[in-house]
């Protein structure tokens, strides 16, 4: 291109000029700072999500749940704070991520194969059980259990109480004006209740299964006082009601708190004929020959399973009350006299009743004073029953030629695959010969149960 052609080039033609910096320049620039320094466009969020929030912060006032889409339901409950009123949540949150953020805040060990593994259930179950135990009759207002029961009642099944507080005890004030009689009059008042009263709750429970209670104080300190762990006559009537109006209870296990033989006759009246009771467990009280009577009564008009009444008073008499029910008994399959005082006379007729008795299949007699004429009857047991599975006579002082009666009697026995002879001078020529007799056994078990997996072993 010529010279003459490029200076007839249009201006538009020419590239832009550069632009002059202005603070070069001296001129002045408007400054704009942002509120928030980290503000960014892509920052903004969705109206969406911001809808969403809106929902949480005001989800006690309004709670809108079920309406929203799955993946929007799923954002609302994983944000929801757990400190929502139960009224709010109870009937109407079933996720359970979000009652396992509950359990998790509130209790530091959380164990929900417990719970069938539903982290619900654990909490309403431990929620009551913590109202419970914090109950002072006269003090807490049984408002409190009852405005709890519409929200837990699906979802309870086992209660354990492991502690219910007495009334709060007053000093007694006397003005210098009241005349004796007046006095009196004062001193003379109680509470309305020397315990949580369980008849205003248990009826209320339509799938409980399971109650478990100690009447006494979890860590009184030095404030200890023997009414802290009294069971009253007028608990036993209460809790005794109680029982009988649940018609779904199918355990009942109550311990170390004082029952003696009169409210263990008590409390078995009201279980007598129950419809679902299976399991009882009276362990570590007071019962003496009386209330194993009672008990014995109890188990030829129940379907109960499973008896505990380990470390009572029990003696021989009521031992043998108990075996004449158990030789006619055909539901039991477990019984657990452990820490009793049956002595032989007991333990013979316990072994007699096992000639007839074709359901029974763990017998724990363990610590029962008992010597060699048990071990003769026992081992007579052994050959005509078929039945039992476990035994257990540990501690006892069966001696050495106790030993061989039970050695003598396992070689006739193909049942029994476990039997606990520790401490009871046996010697080791029988332990020896008793334990062979047993793993045949065992083995036999394991090749019958592989051939028939319906068999029960």
């Amino acid at each position: 291109m010529s010279q003459s052609q490029s200076s007839r080039r249009p201006r538009s033609m020419y590239p832009p000029a550069k632009p002059v910096n202005a603070a070069a320049d001296g001129q002045k620039m408007r400054s704009i700072i942002a509120e928030d320094p980290d503000w960014s466009l892509a920052l903004v969020p969705f109206l969406t999500t911001l809808c969403l929030q809106h929902i949480i912060n005001h989800f006690e006032e309004n709670p809108i749940l079920d309406q929203l889409m799955p993946n929007y339901k799923a954002y609302v409950l994983q944000r929801l704070p757990v400190s929502l009123p139960l009224t709010v949540t109870a009937n109407l949150i079933s996720d359970e991520s979000y009652w396992k953020r509950c359990c998790e805040v509130r209790w530091r060990l959380c164990d929900v194969s417990t719970y069938d593994n539903s982290w619900k259930r654990m909490f309403f179950e431990r929620h009551l059980e913590s109202i419970i135990e914090l109950f002072i009759p006269d003090a807490t207002d049984t408002k409190t259990v009852l405005d709890l029961v519409p929200l837990c009642q699906n979802y309870v099944k086992h209660l354990n109480v492991s502690q219910l507080l007495p009334p709060i005890k007053e000093p007694p004030r006397f003005d210098e004006d009241d005349s004796s009689d007046c006095a009196s009059d004062m001193g003379s008042e109680g509470p309305s209740m020397d315990h949580f009263d369980f008849r205003i709750l248990l009826d209320k429970l339509p799938n409980l299964e399971e109650l478990n209670v100690v009447y006494g104080v979890k860590g009184c300190g030095m404030n200890f006082e023997w009414n802290l762990f009294e069971f009253t006559f007028r608990d036993c009537e209460s809790l005794a009601k109680a029982l009988n109006s649940c018609k779904t209870l199918q355990v009942f296990r109550i311990h170390h708190s004082k029952v003696d033989d009169e409210k263990c006759c008590m409390l078995v009246s009201q279980l007598l004929d129950h419809p679902s009771l299976q399991e009882l467990d009276f362990s570590h009280n007071h019962i003496s020959d009386r209330g194993a009577r009672a008990i014995g009564k109890l188990l030829n008009r129940s379907q109960l399973k499973r008896l505990v009444i380990c470390n009572n008073q029990i003696r021989g008499s009521g031992a043998q009350a108990l075996a004449h029910a158990l030789a006619r008994n055909a539901t039991l399959t477990s019984l657990n006299l452990r820490l009793n005082r049956i002595g032989d006379e007991g333990g013979q007729a316990l072994a007699q009743a096992l000639m007839k008795n074709k359901t029974l299949v763990n017998l724990h007699l363990g610590g029962n004073n008992m010597t060699e004429p048990t071990a003769v009857a026992l081992s007579q047991a052994l050959v005509e029953n078929w039945t039992l599975k476990s035994l257990n006579l540990s501690n006892n002082r069966l001696g050495v030629d106790g030993g061989k009666l039970l050695e003598e009697g396992m070689s006739h026995n193909s049942s029994l695959v476990e039997c606990d002879i520790r401490l009871t001078h046996v010697g080791q020529d029988s332990e020896y010969c008793i334990t062979q007799a047993l793993r045949a056994n065992q083995i036999q078990a394991k090749i019958k149960h592989n051939y028939d997996p319906n068999a029960k072993v």
